[in-house]
């Protein structure tokens, strides 16, 4: 029960009145609340979490999967009832919705029965921020499942994706959600990683702007964008989840920081999630050259910083940095986190002993002007009234699939389609084999609800209606005879389906042969959280079966759904076509289908490279000379089998007359990058017009090309457009020896084309003057104008 209420002379609580600016109320409602009130609204309650009471999964060769990390944090936060997690009020509610299969009605029922628990304990009834998951949508029972990020970034196409991002917010807003733990703006650097699925490419700028476009999304819905994982997670040793990073502090400024600069600057991102790795021996968590002297000192970011789900304890039981919790919980406060999540640990009552109190208010007034900012501490707020709609709220409606089809279509990319592609329709027997044409949740990344959470509830289904690829290809192609054979399953060493799926395509026309990933986590999967790959070789016995089907003779399109890029080196030879599909989501079947079929043009791009060989071969894009190119210096060919920026459509383009404004330009300066893209073939399509640069003297190594600019640009057949890249000198700007942000006097090569890999179009500005120090103001973005050319290349 609450007691002894704060009121002014009118008898209200005057943080409660709407009328007065955000911040008068923040220090009104501090002023009336106790130091043990204060800390209580920095941590967190996850109830209904049972994922600690499962038994491992079966395992290869006698080794032990783990479920999750952390066991031991899990079990004992998991304890506490929330009554007593509560006492004095609270920071957050961990999903309500996203951890056992609820209905909207009932995951309302239990929102609100949570919140009454809340402020009932409150003396001064302050409610708690709900978060939820929202990767591929709405982490919860029967909401839409969308791609997966790295399908975001295969659209190039940031307004496609601010749209899907507002339609999740509005699914969530409609629940009493105010925050969701997306984008994950982390920058591919090795693809042996399992969450290479969760980020949105290997490119900084790609990323800044794919990842910008779904924080203005989320956020015009209401709810509140988190940016993870700052800084660094993607770049581990060996690839391995949690892994130490061996990385330069000019690497972490120049590839890593731009994305989640850009989020917060351009986007208004209201909440950063730090990184559960160490970056050169210090662990992010307690980092406050990280959180606090970049993340608000320099980029001026205002808004809340969470810790990712028990980052705080981990510096104590796995990092070893802190003697216990209660230094874990300090050294993370003094680093800049605000709030603990999902579960109280480190940030404790014990807290007041280790840190001054001012870093304790710091902190609370962060999350007290967030829970202001959203309302839930305006008079008349209640629980109920929060989620009023619930029982009209359609998670899976008609346009969250169209928008869900949209997005899967775009993102598909057509690696090469040989001679037999698209398929024609008189095609009489088609052989569909593989274990991703019948498996739905394969077209699912690790943060979609099926994956995440329905493998504990195997009665519950899917929860929405998700056709198979070989259910799609029957519909799309009613005329053909279709034979389904999945030869194996995703993982294992299991051969006794090769040979009736051998026996399929023999006996076929066409074989379409689906193979790649099926998301997980913690070892339950080939592709998601903690369940990383030694090498790029498909899964499991995957590369067996398809030489097999490539040995029968009947011509074999290889569709690869999948999570990160796997060596294809072996295949692209044999191959009658190839087509990349990254986690389409549960669209994914019908987008597929009609790429096969030539009903969709195709037109998404890659977003990571397509490696030749499976052990590891090449890095990414980004790379200096010596890392890029073959030479006589090493026997290893860098050369990846398809570019990052590659995609083939069903029509032809031509991108041609290139004009750059000026020969020179000073170093405060801008120029433009003009070019004209014809659709030359007989059918509509997009072609993504890609802008790269190339420093060709520095003082420290430069990529050998990085991409500044792109535009999506839809064509009908022999229409023409001028696409201009507006290149702000800053755009040219990095790390020097010195560990100052510069822009540089010298040469820049301008480089225009389809890809990094074919860029016919080239040309160079000089950039002349003082070598000029870039701020924290610098220029993020490359502005484009597309508009329509007359006349003929």
């Amino acid at each position: 029960m609450r007691s002894c209420r704060v009121i002014d002379e009118h008898g209200a609580e005057p943080w409660r009145d709407p009328a007065r600016p955000v911040a008068e109320r923040v220090d009104l409602l501090l002023g009336a609340m106790t130091l043990d009130e204060k800390v209580a609204q920095l941590g967190s309650r996850w109830v209904g979490n049972d994922m600690s009471d499962e038994e491992p999964a079966p395992a290869d060769e006698g080794e032990t999967l783990n479920v999750a990390p952390m066991a031991d944090v899990f079990a004992a936060s998991g304890t506490i009832a929330l009554e007593e997690a509560s006492r004095n009020g609270l920071g957050h509610l961990t999903r309500v919705y996203g951890s056992v299969p609820l209905t909207p009605a009932q995951g309302a029922a239990e929102l609100i029965r949570q919140q009454r628990i809340v402020i009932g304990n409150s003396r001064l009834g302050i409610p708690a921020l709900v978060h939820e998951e929202c990767l591929t949508g709405f982490t919860t029972f029967g909401a839409t499942v969308y791609p997966a990020a790295i399908a975001w970034g295969a659209t190039f196409d940031p307004d496609l994706v601010e749209r899907m991002a507002a339609a999740i917010g509005r699914d969530m807003a409609a629940l009493g959600v105010h925050q969701g733990l997306s984008p994950v703006l982390d920058v591919v650097r090795d693809y042996r990683w399992g969450r290479v699925e969760e980020t949105i490419g290997e490119d900084p700028y790609l990323v800044s702007m794919v990842g910008t476009a779904y924080v203005r999304g989320l956020q015009s819905s209401g709810v509140l964008a988190c940016l993870k994982h700052f800084a660094g997670y993607s770049a581990s040793r060996g690839a391995r989840n949690h892994g130490p990073v061996p990385m330069g502090r000019r690497e972490l400024l120049d590839v890593i920081f731009p994305s989640f600069e850009t989020a917060l600057r351009e986007g208004g991102a209201a909440s950063v999630m730090n990184s559960y790795s160490d970056v050169d021996g210090v662990p992010a968590g307690s980092d406050r050259w990280l959180l606090t002297e970049v993340l608000r000192e320099q980029w001026g970011f205002t808004g809340t910083v969470v810790s990712d789900y028990w980052a705080v304890p981990f510096l104590a039981t796995m990092h070893e940095t802190a003697a216990d919790m209660e230094d874990a919980g300090a050294q993370a406060l003094t680093a800049g986190i605000d709030v603990e999540l999902p579960d109280t640990v480190g940030f404790g009552p014990g807290l007041l002993t280790r840190v001054p109190q001012e870093a304790v208010e710091t902190a609370a007034r962060r999350l007290l002007t967030q829970k202001v900012s959203l309302g839930l501490l305006d008079e008349g707020w209640t629980p109920e009234a929060s989620v009023a709609g619930a029982d009209s709220v359609e998670l899976d409606s008609a346009g969250n699939r169209a928008l869900a089809r949209e997005l899967a279509e775009r993102s598909i990319v057509l690696l090469e389609p040989g001679d037999v592609l698209p398929i024609a329709p008189a095609t009489g027997r088609i052989a569909v084999v593989g274990p991703c044409a019948g498996d739905p949740q394969t077209f699912m990344g690790c943060y979609a609800f099926p994956n995440h959470v329905l493998p504990r509830y195997p009665e519950a289904g899917l929860g929405i209606a998700v056709p198979t690829a070989a259910e799609a290809l029957r519909a799309e192609f009613g005329g053909a005879e279709i034979v389904h054979e999945p030869g194996c399953a995703v993982l294992g060493n299991d051969r006794t389906g090769f040979a009736a799926a051998v026996a399929a395509a023999r006996d076929a026309d066409l074989c379409v042969a689906m193979v790649g990933d099926l998301a997980g986590l913690f070892g339950r999967g080939s592709s998601g959280e903690g369940c990383d790959a030694e090498d790029l070789r498909l899964p499991g016995v995957q590369a067996d079966l398809l030489d097999e089907l490539l040995a029968t003779g009947t011509p074999v399109v290889v569709v690869v759904v999948s999570g990160r890029p796997y060596a294809l080196g072996g295949v692209h030879e044999r191959a009658a076509a190839l087509v990349q599909a990254f986690m389409p989501g549960e669209e994914g079947g019908a987008a597929i289908a009609g790429v096969l079929s030539g009903r969709v043009q195709p037109s998404g791009r890659l977003p990571v490279q397509i490696p030749r060989h499976t052990g590891g071969q090449p890095g990414t894009y980004l790379q200096p000379r010596l890392g890029a190119e073959k030479s006589e210096i090493s026997n290893l060919d860098p050369t990846p089998l398809f570019p990052f920026g590659h995609g083939r459509s069903y029509t032809s383009f031509e991108v041609g007359e290139l004009r750059i404004s000026a020969a020179e330009v000073p170093t405060d300066g801008e120029f433009t990058v003009s070019v004209r893209v014809r659709n030359t073939g007989e059918r509509a399509g997009d072609e993504v017009v890609q802008l790269y640069l190339r420093d060709v003297v520095a003082q420290v190594t430069r990529p050998v090309r990085q991409l500044v600019g792109f535009a999506r640009v839809p064509l009908e057949a022999g229409e023409a457009k001028e696409v201009t890249f507006h290149v702000h000198t800053d755009r040219t700007s990095f790390t020097g020896r010195d560990m100052v942000r510069i822009v540089e006097p010298g040469s820049i090569d301008v480089q225009v084309g389809r890809s990094a890999g074919d860029l016919p179009l080239q040309g160079s500005v000089t950039l002349t003057g003082p070598v000029r120090v870039v701020g924290a103001g610098r220029r993020l973005t490359t502005p484009v104008e597309v508009k329509p050319a007359g006349g003929l290349l």
